[in-house]
This record gives structure tokens, sequence and C-alpha cells, in this order.
């Protein structure tokens, strides 16, 4: 059995733990996979098999993928993962922390369970940008894809379609589509529902949009969604989670669901509810 180990820190407390998470998982009978850039930079030992992309995980065969930071670290793990259907596990190093449910010191107690399978998997969809086919990016995203204005104190204007029949002009500084994952994320901020995991939507959120009449919208995730956009400068803003690309604004967007999911590893004990009221400290009013 063999685990990949990956994290975005490189500082000496995170290499003193994570020796720790190896020389764990080491008497349980699991090898580790370090990250390349990460067993780099803080001088782990070369006896250790490395990955740099989903090619290394596949012909290693790795079975398991622990993330060690925030839920940004989990959203990046998706570039290498991608459709390998390996379960991330996600140990919270972070600040809020909605998708890596394992605390810093709890999953100590809990790789027993992880390696036996007494956990909860939870199917998290994912979006595609299937139009441009070409372009410097990679087309996937966990939490959302965004359309937002570049360069400008103006408004851009994003005309939106699904499944080819006009929707909406979005006028402001730009449109969140998010995954039920990306919910809690960015769509959140800009007012968004929290929607549960389990469930087949998209979200399509307008950022600080000009028409007051204009809210946020949920539509099923089998929709092709058609996005273009008028910009007083020749380029907008195109992000991926949070891998930012310049477009031109001749340059029209197309995505839906992608063919895959990627799937999280939870404590068998914990449920999204509690997650949420955690996080957003709900049941917390002095009248209750």
């Amino acid at each position: 059995m063999k685990a990949a180990i990956y994290t975005q820190k490189k500082d000496a407390d995170t290499f003193i733990y994570l020796s720790k998470i190896i020389s764990e998982l080491e008497q349980r009978g699991v090898k580790s996979v370090l990250y390349s850039e990460m067993a780099t930079a803080m001088q782990f030992s070369n006896d250790f098999e490395t990955f740099s992309g989903k090619e290394d995980l596949s012909e290693k065969k790795v079975d398991w993928f622990f993330t060690f930071g925030g839920d940004g670290t989990i959203v990046t793990s998706l570039l290498f993962v991608q459709d390998l259907d390996i379960p991330i596990v996600g140990v919270n190093t972070g600040r809020l922390g909605f998708l890596s449910s394992f605390t810093k010191d709890g999953v100590f107690q809990e790789l027993d369970d992880i390696i036996r399978g007494h956990v909860k998997i939870s199917k998290r969809s994912v979006i595609e940008i299937i139009s441009p086919t070409k372009g410097d990016f990679f087309p996937f995203a966990l939490n959302d894809i965004t359309i937002s204005r570049k360069e400008t104190t103006a408004m851009i204007t994003v005309d939106s379609y699904i499944n080819g029949e006009f929707l909406n002009v979005f006028w402001g500084d730009g449109v969140i589509i998010s995954t039920p994952t990306g919910s809690t994320a960015y769509s959140l901020s800009c007012g968004g529902p929290i929607i549960t995991p389990n469930n087949h939507n998209f979200s399509i959120t307008p950022i600080a949009p000009h028409n007051l009449n204009v809210r946020p919208l949920i539509v099923n995730d089998d929709v092709e969604i058609h996005l273009r956009v008028e910009s007083r400068v020749p380029q907008y803003s195109l992000s991926l989670d949070s891998r930012l690309v310049n477009m031109d604004t001749d340059v029209e967007i197309i995505l839906k669901k992608a063919k895959f999911q990627i799937s999280l590893i939870h404590p068998h004990n914990l449920s999204f509810y509690e997650t949420i009221r955690q996080k957003l400290l709900w049941g917390k009013d002095k009248r209750n």
C-alpha cells in the first residue's frame, strides 16, 4: 500500500510533522510517496519514491493522497489526482477548512480507520471547460470557474446561455459558476447559497451585480453553460479555482460537469451539517 504526501509548506515544523506521519504510516505497512518539489525543498532522504504529476501517481499505484494545509491545498490536488479516483485525505493545518476534515493531531488516531476503510467517502463533482479546447490552462476546477473584469474599474457584461437558451446578461464585476463543493468558497462570499455536497447542481452567482434584481441561480449540473464577455478593455480574467488565466474578450467559454469525480475521505462520525455549524459558528447566538 502507498500514500502520496503533498503540502505546499516548506518550513522546519512541517518537515518534523510530516516525518512523524510518514513513520506512523510505515509502521502500518504503508509506503510514502513524496511530492518531488516538497521532498527537495525539505531535503527528505533520496530513498523515498516521489511524484510530480498524474502519471507518477498512476505508475506507482498510490492508494491514498494525503494533503496537509487548508482547503486550497485539497483543491490544488486536483492537478495531480484528476480522474485516477485516488481518495484524498485532507489534514487541516490551515485556517477555516471546509474540505480538510482531519485535524493536525487527530489524524494520528484516525490512520487505522483510514487504512481499513472505516471512513466516509464523499464524491465531489468537477467542472470542465470544453471550449476553447486549446489553451495554456488545466481545464478542470473542483470549486468554481469565475469570469471577472481585468485592468479596469468599469463593469463588464457576461452573456449567459443554458443548453443554448439565453439566460441573462450579467452587468457587474463578473460571474461565478460553482459546484456544491465550491458553494462555501468565493460564491458564498458573493451571496451565493450553500449547497450540500450530494446535490447535483451548479450555482451561478453574479459578482457585484449592477442590477439589483439579479440573484444567484441554481441549475442542474447536467447542463452546458455558455458565457460571452464584453469589456472596455481587450481582456478579462478567467479563474479555475486558484489558477488565473487572461483571456481575450473574443474567446467564449463553454463549460459542463466533468466525466469524473473527486473522492474526499472524512471521519465516519463527521457530517456536512456539523462541519458548517463549526466553521460558520451556527448556533453560537447567546439566545440559544
